[in-house]
């Protein structure tokens, strides 16, 4: 690693003041991402800003049917939150098979959605769950959230506080895993609503994403059988050693079926 100054900071206040002292500040949540980053000499920030002696951007909430996540709040945490299993219980298990024990207990929610790794599984989950996302400054539809590769709409000294979950009528993840580091080759969650069904999918390209044409049949007939019908743009599909492109979309209709059936 290049030097750096390090800062533990107490509150979201001491967070904003240093980011704003700081050169080439960066904040870190779990530091599953920005310490590897860093080691490899990918990334040289003047200064580390430590999130994790926030108390208050820790927790698990429920308000008649929203459920709040501190953005902190570690994916062991919320794998094992009888309130997330009651209310969702297709989040905690997302959480539960997040990597392995290790980055389960260090890595967060709010890290997870501010990196945006486009094989990421919590953002299919925000996306089909019509989440909301709490800052310091704002609050952010989870349709405006995630931009691009590795970028969302937070702002350089933006903090993620908490996530807001609509309990849905029923909702279920299913991914195709690398066997290895258990990232989704593709993920697809398919969420349900009184109003409309959702889909958010993550792994198939370059930035997690609705599926709209996948939202758009099981609107009209919410089975897997309806996903058939659908035709999965290749163009958009990401290519590599793990999955052609042509592979990738073929298991966005799986995945989607899968997950209509567990809804059942």
């Amino acid at each position: 690693m290049y030097e750096f100054s390090y800062h533990k900071v107490a509150s979201v206040a001491d967070a904003v003041a240093a980011m704003s002292a700081a050169d080439d500040g960066k904040y870190v949540a779990g530091g599953q991402t920005m310490l590897p980053t860093m080691k490899h000499r990918l990334a040289s920030p003047s200064d580390i800003i430590d999130l994790g002696g926030i108390a208050e951007l820790s927790g698990i909430t429920v308000a008649g049917d929203t459920l709040t996540i501190g953005a902190m709040t570690t994916h062991a945490a919320v794998a094992a939150s009888a309130e997330v299993q009651a209310m969702i219980p297709s989040l905690a298990q997302l959480a539960g098979n997040i990597g392995d024990p290790a980055v389960r207990n260090r890595g967060t929610i709010g890290g997870s959605i501010a990196n945006n790794d486009p094989a990421a599984d919590y953002p299919a989950a925000v996306i089909a769950l019509g989440a909301t996302v709490h800052t310091n400054k704002r609050e952010i539809a989870a349709d405006d959230f995630f931009t691009g590769m590795f970028e969302t709409a937070l702002a350089e000294d933006e903090i993620i506080t908490s996530i807001d979950f609509p309990k849905p009528l029923a909702a279920a993840y299913m991914k195709f895993e690398n066997p290895a580091s258990r990232y989704a080759i593709v993920g697809v969650c398919v969420a349900k609503t009184a109003s409309e069904v959702r889909v958010g999918v993550t792994g198939a390209t370059t930035c997690a994403h609705r599926g709209q044409r996948l939202e758009a049949v099981l609107n009209s007939d919410f089975s897997s059988a309806a996903c058939d019908a659908v035709e999965i743009p290749l163009e958009r599909m990401n290519s590599d050693i793990h999955a052609s492109a042509e592979y990738r979309a073929h298991l966005v209709k799986v995945m989607a079926k899968r997950a209509v059936d567990a809804c059942a």
